[in-house]
């Protein structure tokens, strides 16, 4: 099974003990966001999980525990955006995390890298000149230290909506698109990166953005050394292109504060879900009540001889 870490939560950059820790008892405690009562324990042990997939702003503190992992495949996507403190307020200096985005390269290989810039909007503070600006600023200082990037535009979720009170957001059409994209897949060319988009409803391959997957068969395929069973992720958007996989993070526990976090409800929600935390439970925060029902889940090999289409 591939193991994400974590699309609703930064675990590398504010939880990695807990995950180390849980991955050195075997297991860990997923509790199910749509019934609070339903747990499920999810089996680490390394004839099970046989990639993970790291999701992070920052992944610096997680990197001292990295060789823990032994021969597990696995591949970091790394968010390095051009905004400022008003949308990123609780992350570090871009210049600083340039620095650790090439210092995580040299330490785990291009090959695992990913760079994601994403979600782009446009304000008049961040309008498409900026964009390209700050994009092309990044693919220089990072190149070499990646193949691929990723990038995506705004959805507005409901949790996105009332964190961006405050800050406008433009309605970007399908041509508007279509003209950052194309400028973006320019740069990212000159630099020989690979550009996709990510769930996106329109077709961008025309200026050079191909449709691609946050949980990559190809990636897989080259880390795992073979083929691997292209199961699309029923559980994500229609668009989505993700390999099926199991989501091990907690919703309101993501402490970077990002304006357009889609995991987060509110600061306030933050706070109490994050004073939970303990890295030796086996939730990433909270703890089992007497009436919660633990479940064993099983996952499926990634090895397994395709059946289904990938769509």
């Amino acid at each position: 099974m591939i193991l994400s870490v974590s699309r609703r939560t930064d675990i590398p950059q504010f939880y990695p003990d807990w995950f180390f820790n849980r991955r050195k008892e075997g297991y860990l405690y997923v509790r199910n966001p749509r019934n609070s009562r339903q747990i499920s324990r999810i089996d680490l042990s390394p004839d099970q999980v046989e990639l993970i997939v790291f999701w992070t702003k920052n992944p610096e503190p997680m990197m001292k525990r990295i060789r823990e992992l032994g021969d597990t495949p696995f591949y970091i996507q790394f968010t390095l955006t051009g905004y400022g403190e008003d949308v990123e307020p609780g992350l570090p200096d871009k210049r600083r995390m340039i620095n650790v985005f090439n210092k995580t390269a040299e330490q785990v290989g291009k090959d695992r890298m990913v760079w994601r810039y994403d979600p782009i909007f446009l304000n008049s503070r961040y309008n498409e000149e900026y964009h390209l600006r700050a994009f092309e600023k990044i693919a220089g200082s990072v190149w070499g230290s990646a193949e691929k990037v990723v990038i995506s535009f705004l959805d507005k979720y409901g949790k996105t909506e009332r964190n961006m009170s405050g800050i406008p957001v433009n309605e970007l059409s399908e041509e508007g698109m279509k003209k950052l994209g194309g400028g973006l897949a320019r740069i990212a060319d000159a630099y020989g990166l690979r550009i996709e988009a990510c769930a996106e409803k329109i077709d961008l391959s025309s200026v050079g953005v191909s449709r691609g997957s946050c949980i990559d068969p190809l990636m897989a395929e080259h880390l795992l050394g073979g083929p691997v069973c292209r199961r699309k992720d029923k559980n994500q958007r229609m668009e989505c292109g993700c390999l099926e996989s199991i989501e091990v993070g907690a919703y309101d526990t993501c402490l970077a504060g990002c304006r357009y976090c889609y995991a987060n409800d509110s600061a306030e929600a933050v706070k109490r879900m994050s004073a939970l935390y303990n890295a030796n439970s086996p939730l990433l925060c909270g703890k089992v009540e007497e009436r919660d029902k633990i479940t064993l889940r099983k996952g499926r090999s990634i090895r397994e001889y395709p059946t289904l289409p990938f769509l």
